[in-house]
């Protein structure tokens, strides 16, 4: 397997890549932590899963502003000043997160909460519209695996985020002493990329304008993205939806207007919309997975599985090339194979009772999990070089706003759902004795009062459980395990996306890289 760095098109290539490693680690472990202490937060503040799950999704949504963004404007505005303003957004997320404090009004820390994480999502996708075209125009020839090595940084960070967990928030250390820790990376980042010269991609190079480069995700590709910004301001920014649907059909239009009206790639399109589902499965799950394999298990345990299967798919990324060139997997067949992994994994998942089986399990999802979001980044490099960096970070936009908005809010819906479905079947009067204040819902769903955080941890936590907050424990359980076994459905439609993109490229005489010249002239097909 090689590793050769030195195969970039740029003589700093090597640092500019390592640059990237460390400004992605720095989001993963942000991310890595924030899923440890979610529990803290629930119980200092008393929020149901459907808000921890908000908060989680501010996470994803605040990103996709910044890689939409910075995607957009990148090769006009320069990397430099993009990589100086995410440095002061990732400062000042911490300003803001710290300010909630225990004995606050909920609202007021919820807030705090949610806003801190959006600014600190908002640094990580900006980061990311740098990062992203930068590698990949820096190794045009093998760009699955430099994205993978690339990503690679994130579950490093998650194992980083982790450790950070299992050993400081069991030894009692403020959740604010953990979360800050993310701000160690940041400073190296930001030294790496100092003073450095950065490549133009093929399409800035060639003096394409936004609008050429836009023409291929056109409308099609836009609605996707255009959708999400609906929920987007439906749900975080609380606008009326006439008022969020106005604004979504006028940012449609206005694509319309830049590309003169072009329909867009239909395979670009489908791939936005396996990529949010990516979104909704890996990153959606990853917020909520020490969560639930804590309370299946222990806590304890949660936070050890986490980082094991981190360090899983952090070795693996590094296989990229050996898998692309020696095993002959096209990066399609590779995102088949995944997908299906991840399915076996999530229901298998679901029915740990043990420490080792929950590794087997979760090793077998963390392994289909592991390339879907680098190999599905080197598909639209490969096939769109002509969109730069703009269809790229539209990519990661989506997948980051579908696991804000879909994922991670989804899955803390299925599981106040799956609980209190149990709880009042077998103890309604503990039901309502416990839930929480307020009603939640998910999209077309029919609304759900979740059970209050307080209670809740304080049930999960107790030593000697009396029969309620044993009922409590338990029905929270079995909330975990149809929720798991309900996400497994999302990488089955992967897989059969996957499967038909398969086919489609065996029609056209398989899969390959192209560039733009060999993109004759640019058709919707």
């Amino acid at each position: 397997m090689s590793t050769d760095l030195t195969e970039g098109i740029a003589p700093n290539a090597k640092r500019l890549l390592w640059a990237g490693f460390l400004a992605i680690l720095a989001a993963g472990i942000g991310f890595g932590v924030r899923g440890g202490i979610l529990a803290n937060w629930g119980a200092d503040f008393g929020f149901t899963g459907a808000q921890l799950g908000a908060i989680g999704g501010a996470g994803f949504t605040g990103f996709c502003f910044g890689i939409i963004i910075g995607g957009v404007v990148v090769d006009k505005v320069g990397y430099g000043k993009l990589v100086f303003a995410a440095f002061l957004f990732h400062v000042l997320s911490a300003f803001i997160t710290f300010a909630a404090s225990k004995g606050q009004a909920q609202e007021t820390a919820y807030n705090f909460l949610y806003w801190g994480t959006f600014v600190f999502a908002l640094a990580n996708g900006t980061l990311e519209a740098v990062a992203n075209p930068l590698v990949s125009t820096l190794f045009p020839n093998n760009r699955t695996h430099y994205l993978n090595i690339l990503h690679a940084s994130w579950p490093a960070g998650l194992v980083i985020g982790g450790l950070i967990g299992w050993t400081l928030g069991e030894s009692g250390v403020s959740w604010k002493i953990q979360l800050g820790l993310f701000l160690i990376p940041t400073v190296l980042y930001g030294l790496a990329f100092m003073g450095q010269h950065f490549p133009k991609s093929e399409a800035s190079a060639k003096g394409l304008s936004v609008g050429d480069m836009m023409k291929e995700v056109g409308i099609l590709g836009s609605a996707v993205a255009c959708y999400l910004l609906v929920l987007f301001f439906q749900n975080a920014l609380q606008l009326p939806n006439v008022w969020s649907w106005v604004i979504g059909l006028a940012l449609l239009a206005g694509v319309g207007v830049i590309t003169k009206f072009s329909v867009g790639s239909i395979l670009l399109f489908i791939l936005f919309i396996a990529h949010a589902l990516v979104g909704a499965v890996e990153l959606g799950t990853d917020g909520w997975i020490q969560n639930i394999t804590g309370n299946i298990l222990t806590p304890a345990q949660g936070k050890i599985l986490f980082v094991f299967t981190s360090l899983l798919m952090f070795a693996l990324r590094f296989c990229g090339h050996f898998i692309e060139t020696k095993l002959k997997i096209s990066p399609i067949g590779l995102l088949l194979i995944c997908a299906v992994l991840a399915v076996i994994g999530l229901n298998m998942v679901s029915g740990i009772t043990t420490f080792v089986g929950a590794l087997v399990a979760l090793s077998v999802y963390a392994v289909g999990k592991t390339f879907f979001w680098p190999t599905m980044l080197a598909v639209v490099g490969d096939r769109f070089p002509r969109t730069g960096a703009i269809a790229m970070s539209i990519m990661g936009g989506i997948g980051m706003m579908s696991a804000g908005l879909l994922g991670g809010p989804g899955l803390g819906y299925a599981k106040d759902r799956f609980t209190v479905e149990h709880l009042k079947e077998t103890n309604a009067p503990l039901y309502e004795a416990s839930k929480a204040p307020k009603e939640s819902g998910f999209l077309f769903f029919d609304k759900v009062t979740g059970l209050d955080g307080t209670k809740l941890s304080e049930a999960q936590t107790a030593k000697e459980k009396t029969a309620d907050q044993k009922a409590l424990a338990d029905a929270s359980i079995v909330g975990d395990r149809k929720t798991l076994k309900a996400d497994a459905f999302i990488p089955a439609a992967m897989a059969v996306i996957y499967l038909l993109l398969m086919l489609y490229f065996k029609g056209i005489g398989g899969y390959k890289p192209l560039k733009i010249e060999e993109e004759k002239t640019y058709s919707p097909s």
